[in-house]
């Protein structure tokens, strides 16, 4: 077969590289379940002489905002390959029936690829949808139902890596579904992964930890999007406040954060943006920011090993491979 230059997968999506990927802030069950799966990557041979062969496509759902392309992107880099995230606008075209065509045209340049990549397809659901057979519009439910059996033959014949994403995963097709030979749901990040999401962002800032555990409480509900939204708006208006000549109290900056920025209608909606200027940790709130905990006037542990379970800031737990190098 002859080779194709990655270059020409691009028009099917955005390629990322290992070197700008960055780790995500896991909940245990999700790490455990991720941890599994690249220790049996590593452990091919032995599961070659057992019989089986390492799992290579997995389905990750969630609200959105969780964190799945992030999570995918660090999974590419941890196996050493450049990732290409495929949404479905580079599939739908005017003329329906070219859809099948695009599916099965990207699964053939992946084949014959100069170097292997790992596919992330991005809001899976919009792609690969249930087949349809209502019988409303015959023609488009066609295209529809050959699409979905191309995307079947290319996931059959691929032998390199697959990460799907959605939002719906009950709308994907079955025998899509059933394809994936991994399922991980990404929940809301629980307390300890909100506040060490949160000392990720704030960085070089730090928070006392009376401030930060409050801070968590009022964003309970909040995706990692907005938790790293609304870090990263305080700094902005640190930064810009100051030049655009708005004030600078406390109350008026986290004001306008949270005009500004606004959680996803489908989350629900964190008790910050409820109570508003009225609740208890804006109070909590230092103000100024410190980059130290000894610079703030009363003495205050910064969010740091204990509250985070002995993580630095913008550290997570490491996926180990197999001989317990990182």
């Amino acid at each position: 077969m002859m080779r194709v230059p990655s270059s020409d997968l691009a028009a099917f999506g955005r390629i990322m590289m290992p070197e700008e990927a960055s780790e995500p802030i896991l909940a245990k069950p999700v790490r455990a379940a991720l941890t599994e799966w690249l220790t049996e990557i590593w452990c091919a041979d032995e599961l070659t002489a057992v019989g089986l062969k390492p799992r290579r496509r997995a389905m990750f759902s969630g609200a959105p905002g969780t964190g799945k392309t992030t999570l995918a992107h660090h999974l590419a880099a941890r196996l050493g390959l450049p990732m290409l995230m495929v949404t479905p606008d580079r599939f739908k075209t005017a003329f329906l029936s070219e859809s099948s065509r695009n599916i099965g045209q990207l699964f053939n340049l992946l084949q014959a690829a100069e170097e292997p990549m790992l596919v992330f397809f991005d809001e899976f659901d919009s792609l690969a949808a249930k087949r349809m057979n209502t019988g409303f519009n015959p023609s488009a439910e066609q295209n529809h139902n050959e699409a979905i059996n191309t995307m079947l033959a290319g996931l059959d014949a691929c032998d390199g890596y697959v990460i799907a994403a959605t939002n719906y995963a009950d709308r994907v097709d079955e025998a899509i579904w059933r394809r994936f030979e991994i399922h991980v749901t990404l929940d809301l990040p629980g307390d300890r992964e909100r506040r060490r999401i949160l000392c990720r962002y704030f960085e070089p800032f730090v928070l006392p930890a009376d401030a930060l555990a409050h801070l968590s409480d009022a964003l309970a509900m909040a995706s990692p999007a907005l938790l790293r939204s609304f870090a990263e708006h305080i700094k902005r208006q640190i930064v810009v406040g100051p030049k655009a000549g708005w004030s600078m109290n406390r109350e008026a900056v986290i004001e306008r954060v949270i005009t500004s920025v606004k959680p996803h209608p489908d989350l629900g909606l964190p008790r910050l943006w409820s109570l508003g200027l009225k609740d208890k940790a804006v109070a909590a709130f230092p103000w100024p920011l410190e980059r130290s905990a000894a610079a703030y006037p009363t003495p205050a542990h910064a969010g740091g090993d204990a509250d985070r379970g002995g993580a630095t800031a913008g550290s997570v737990v490491p996926m180990r491979r197999k001989g317990g190098e990182a």
